[in-house]
């Protein structure tokens, strides 16, 4: 293993930690991943509305964008102290190009969990080879209100291999993912939020005034905005699994 993927090499300052944030926030704007409105709202899988919403999936198009997204989140792996990763598990479907990419950069074995079992024979959850015990770090593009998360969790459970690291580009950081998320003992990384995009967003100018001034009503009550707009009240309202 190189220096490069060595999770246990030291922990970058905080202030390295905002920079990059900042560099992950500015390549979604650029690579028009990020989608603001403020007349209509993002009606989420979840159940949430919001008047932002993140498409990390054009990522894999940009070859040295998605390089350098390996190595942040190595770093911040390197940073949050998760070692001795055994495996990477990409969710279906966005991330599984990269849990590929990371699970090559750490020379580990790969699975991806699909949303449903399916299989012609006995149906499975979990592709691949998995190793029962093993120390497995699952992957996704975006977190939004954690249902998905937490069913990809819950099926690498039960294939033997319980999760306590998961890995996202990009979380939402605005719902109360905690609640479903903290049961399972799973803790989730990820290289930027809305917060990171809101304050790249008064510097340069990336958002509309009208779009920034609806995220920063947004941010300070997700739930509440999400319910006046027609989406769900809270967690506990949301059924299906979605980002």
């Amino acid at each position: 293993m190189t220096p490069e993927t060595d999770v246990t090499a030291p922990t970058p300052p905080s202030a390295a930690r905002q920079q990059a944030a900042r560099a992950v926030a500015r390549a979604l704007f650029d690579t028009g991943c990020a989608q603001a409105r403020h007349d209509e709202p993002f009606r989420l899988p979840s159940g949430w509305a919001s008047p932002v919403y993140m498409d990390c999936r054009k990522l894999i198009s940009y070859p040295a964008i998605r390089r350098e997204l390996v190595q942040q989140c190595l770093a911040l792996l390197r940073e949050r102290g998760v070692t001795g990763l055994e495996a990477v598990a990409g969710a279906e479907t966005s991330g599984i190009a990269l849990a590929a990419w990371l699970a090559d950069a750490l020379d580990v074995p790969m699975q991806y969990v699909r949303k449903k079992p399916r299989g012609f024979g006995p149906a499975t959850q979990v592709e691949g080879v998995l190793k029962p015990g093993s120390r497995v770090l699952l992957v996704d593009d975006v977190m939004a209100g954690g249902q998905s998360q937490v069913s990809f969790c819950r099926a690498l459970a039960a294939a033997g291999a319980p999760v306590k690291d998961a890995f996202v580009i990009f979380d939402y950081a605005a719902f109360p993912t905690g609640e479903l998320l903290a049961p399972l003992g799973v803790t989730v990384h990820a290289l930027a939020d809305w917060r990171d995009m809101l304050a790249l967003g008064r510097e340069t100018g990336a958002l509309p005034a009208a779009a920034l001034a609806e995220l920063e009503e947004f941010l300070h009550d997700p739930v509440r905005w999400s319910h006046a707009h027609g989406g769900i009240p809270s967690a506990s309202s949301s059924g299906a699994a979605a980002p």
